[in-house]
């Protein structure tokens, strides 16, 4: 069969493609966390923590979240403010939220035993069809296929055309090994985030390099999103060891409930003056806010397909802002922002060197 002419996912030989698939994923597999053993507890929370998040930025999370709830029962029973502050740093914090309810569900409505099937896994809270199929699969070996954007690049790829959503459930159905479905699911995935990249694919290092009928000549992926840009001001008031932070409301549609640092306007350089000139000073630890006409640092940080620039002002918060006063080793345990964790991180940074209170 000439492979150069594959254009249907009914024209790849199943058989072949998934001797060498197992065969590459066998010898290649990373060594990630959850790939310890099949827990559906643990599958189930590094599926939630991988979704829309890269693997190397989810592998420490993971590790700190399952010492923190090792199981089930421990993350039902914890408050959501807990599980929202071990889940800072990953964003996309309605996964936590979700991942919280489902585990009350489990534990008060199933005496804390999983579905063990992807129908029923879909009736949990923040569960849909790809999460379901591969919990599924992989935790109780239900030959269900599973398609999330790497494996619908390598069926595009294998076929030399864009393949619908439908049609590639139905490739990865027809392709699934229904003996080994956890493991396959997991290889064909593996294929498409180190070897079938969106860019420059190892082609030459493919398992099923004479399966394919594009061989890295077509790209197929979509054009990547614009960043915008956003520049954003922070007040960063640092009193007797505590900062003061504010708490985002319950009514907002972007991680309501975390804390952050109070957000202040930015091209007002004389009402910022006004501010600091009621703000303790001293020589030695206010050395970096000598006029206020600089930020006392800058970072960025991006959300989505916004690119941030955030200045951080050492100044005292503005006086209508209702917020509350923490110490370090108690701010590090809230539900803090991933953008207001890696500023007191940064300031934690400074502190070690003397330069701030």
């Amino acid at each position: 069969m000439d492979s150069r002419k594959v254009h249907s996912s009914a024209q790849i030989p199943a058989v072949p493609f998934r001797s060498k698939l197992l065969a590459w994923y066998d010898a290649h597999a990373r060594d990630l966390p959850w790939r310890e053993d099949r827990d559906p507890y643990r599958v189930w929370v590094s599926e939630i923590m991988l979704q829309q998040t890269r693997v190397a930025a989810v592998i420490e999370h993971y590790r700190k979240f399952l010492q923190r709830f090792p199981t089930v029962r421990k993350l039902a029973a914890a408050r959501e403010s807990s599980v929202l502050a071990a889940w800072s740093g990953l964003g996309y914090y309605r996964r936590a939220r979700m991942l919280h309810a489902a585990a009350k569900m489990i534990v008060n409505q199933r005496g804390g035993k999983f579905p063990n099937s992807a129908a029923g896994l879909r009736d949990l809270p923040g569960v849909g069809r790809y999460t379901a199929a591969a919990v599924a699969s992989i935790a109780f070996g239900e030959p269900v296929p599973v398609v999330d954007g790497n494996v619908a690049r390598v069926l595009d790829r294998l076929c030399d055309a864009r393949v619908s959503n439908e049609k590639a459930w139905q490739a990865a159905e027809d392709l699934l090994d229904r003996e080994r479905p956890g493991d396959f699911n997991q290889a064909i995935m593996e294929l498409g985030a180190i070897v079938c990249t969106p860019r420059a694919p190892a082609c030459l290092t493919c398992p099923v390099l004479d399966l394919c009928a594009t061989r890295g000549e077509r790209g197929l992926s979509a054009k990547p999103t614009r960043q915008k840009k956003r520049e954003i001001h922070y007040a960063l008031d640092c009193r007797e060891g505590s900062v003061f932070l504010v708490q985002r409301g319950n009514d907002l549609g972007l991680m309501p409930g975390m804390w952050e640092l109070p957000e202040v306007e930015a091209g007002l350089p004389q009402s910022r003056e006004k501010q600091l000139s009621r703000f303790p000073r001293n020589d030695h630890t206010n050395k970096h806010r000598h006029d206020g006409a600089e930020p006392f640092f800058t970072l960025r940080h991006s959300i989505t397909v916004t690119d941030y620039t955030v200045r951080v002002w050492q100044m005292p918060a503005p006086s209508a802002v209702a917020g509350s006063w923490f110490a370090p080793e108690k701010a590090s345990s809230l539900a803090l922002t991933g953008l207001a964790r890696k500023i007191l991180q940064r300031v934690s940074n400074i502190r070690q060197n003397g330069s701030i209170i």
